[in-house]
């Protein structure tokens, strides 16, 4: 098992967001985390990198046992080296160009010589088919290409695992199959993914595990083909069933 957390609690004020959730991703799966606006599933993953604190909560990190509210900043940075985030808006830099996006936090974080982190840049843009593209800037290309140039950058840093907060809910529609498609290629490459989305294609078709959250808590957790097929928990029925009517 990469990662498992136990009990997390994170409130904002008197309202409690998360209340006690459980989670485990084992080496190489794709998990999908579906949900009601409101649930707490950005809350959640934005908890386990680090972007929010819980104020309650264990987290195990290949074999490492750390306590969510006594870490510390220096935990904090060894975990962020094993892991990278793709966030819902892209969050490049508009001053620099595609590659430079890549490469950056190579070579300001991880003190990565400039020649070698051009070249992992590169590959990583070709992985996300990107190589024409490195020398435009944020503004010259499209919704999908712009995420597309976010998950080089989370790929070129080689982490252990990806957490993605809905990225493709910012794109219309067309150009969600391009990001889609590139996350397909990873899951059957092996990458882990922990996925916070609204794609039931891909969670269906894609992730081999599904956590289904509201109000704070995990309601149903199951295998893909288990959770569409055949839900246990009634409040998952009716999500589905709302979904497909939509």
């Amino acid at each position: 098992m990469i990662l498992e957390v136990k009990g997390i609690r994170k409130s904002f004020g008197a309202l409690e967001v998360l209340k006690g959730v459980d989670l485990q991703v084992d080496q190489g799966d794709v998990v999908a985390i579906l949900g009601p606006s409101g649930s707490g599933k950005t809350t959640l993953l934005r908890c386990v990198n680090f972007l929010e604190y819980a104020q309650a909560g264990r987290l195990v990190f290949d074999g490492q046992p750390y306590d969510l509210s006594k870490i510390t900043k220096k935990e904090i940075g060894a975990l962020r080296r094993k892991t990278a985030f793709v966030f819902q808006n892209y969050n490049l830099f508009l001053n620099k160009t595609a590659l430079q996006n890549v490469t950056e936090g190579l070579i300001v974080a991880r003190k990565t010589p400039k020649a070698q982190a051009v070249e992992i840049g590169q590959k990583a843009l070709a992985k996300v088919g990107l190589s024409d593209r490195a020398d435009y800037f944020p503004s010259q290309l499209s919704g999908g290409q712009q995420q597309r140039v976010a998950i080089a950058r989370a790929l070129a840093t080689g982490p252990e695992i990806i957490f993605f907060d809905e990225p493709t809910s910012a794109l219309d529609p067309e150009l969600t199959g391009e990001v889609l498609s590139v996350m397909r290629d990873l899951a059957e490459e092996g990458m882990t993914m922990l996925v916070v989305t609204h794609e039931m294609g891909f969670a269906r078709n894609v992730s081999n595990k599904v956590v289904f959250m509201e109000d704070g808590v995990v309601v149903e957790a199951a295998p893909s083909k288990e959770f569409f097929e055949s839900p246990r928990s009634r409040r998952t029925r009716d999500f589905l069933q709302l979904i497909q009517q939509e």
